[in-house]
């Protein structure tokens, strides 16, 4: 397992994101989890998992938009995978994978109480999502899927390795602030400065000893240093079905490099049902701070939860 260096308690990407700490599936691993809203037996709670190497402080604006469009109390829960944000690092690095992710959100919904829930994940968080389908299918309601395919785009992989790797190794904040501003500002075109260093103040911070550190276990990159840009990764169509009992929907940012926009247009004429919606001038992931996407994410989770027809809290 790789030392990690958190954040002080006060960081501020995560003010106003208390956590409670809930034991994931080995019986170990302590998973970061806050929640918002108040969790009852009425509505279908959000469980929102963000990307790979990234973590819950990119739900931040979305959750109070998300209340102001749907209910002020409607639960929603943002959960840090293993390794990522203020979650522990996993004791074995090769147990990182979707399978035990995926575990770890049936662990996190059954200490919760939770029957039932609406899960919304971006890229790795969504095949997060897929995988949970494969394992307990009963559990979701109804499906988010954010820049997330079940084909891996091997240039993404390499463009996030290399990216992340590099500005690791900065030391000087004035070098750290242009590398970082090069390599994060691509997916988000015309925003000011101090927004995108809020934005990277998501994935790195800076310690008491003056160095950069990632808000990741660092193990996460390394295990990305074989793939290479022209990789094929078989494609995973039948964890894609395994959703296909819940109702469903499709996000595509314009700008990012993880979905392309055939594969897109491919899952939404396999689920001819499934809502679908793309988010003009932005790549991954999300800002999540426009009225028109956080109230298309708020119709879908009324209508999901109207879908589900049963009481998703059992406990709690």
């Amino acid at each position: 397992m790789s030392r990690r260096t958190f954040p002080p308690d006060n960081y501020e990407p995560f003010s106003g994101l208390p956590i409670r700490e809930i034991v994931g599936a080995d019986g170990r691993q302590k998973l970061a989890v806050h929640i918002a809203g108040r969790l009852d037996d009425q509505r279908v709670p959000l469980i929102c998992i963000a990307d790979y190497c990234r973590n819950m402080a990119d739900y931040r604006s979305f959750v109070p938009l998300f209340h102001h469009q749907l209910e002020n109390d409607w639960p929603v829960i943002l959960v840090d995978l293993a390794g990522h944000g203020r979650s522990a690092s996993r004791k074995n690095p090769n147990h990182y994978s979707t399978t035990n992710d995926a575990k770890d959100l049936g662990t996190v919904c059954a200490a919760l109480g939770i029957e039932r829930a609406i899960f919304f994940g971006q890229g790795y968080g969504g095949r997060v999502i897929m995988s949970l389908g494969g394992q307990s299918a009963h559990l979701i309601a109804g499906s988010l899927l954010m820049d997330c395919a079940p084909v891996i785009h091997a240039p993404s992989l390499v463009r996030l390795r290399d990216n992340l790797t590099l500005i690791s190794q900065m030391r000087g904040k004035k070098q750290f602030g242009t590398i970082a501003h090069q390599a994060f500002g691509k997916s988000y075109p015309g925003i000011t400065d101090k927004e995108l260093d809020q934005i990277i103040s998501r994935t790195f911070f800076w310690s008491r000893s003056g160095r950069v550190k990632p808000l990741f276990d660092i193990t996460l990159i390394t295990r990305l240093a074989s793939v290479k840009f022209d990789d094929l990764y078989q494609a995973q169509w039948s964890l894609f079905n395994m959703l296909s009992h819940a109702p469903l929907m499709l996000i595509r940012t314009q700008l990012s490099d993880q979905l392309t926009r055939t594969i897109f247009e491919k899952m939404g004429n396999l689920r001819t049902d499934a809502i679908e919606g793309v988010i003009a001038g932005q790549g991954s992931p999300a800002l999540l701070e426009g009225s028109d996407e956080v109230g298309a994410i708020s119709d879908f989770v009324r209508h999901a939860s109207r879908h589900a027809g049963c009481d998703p809290i059992v406990a709690g």
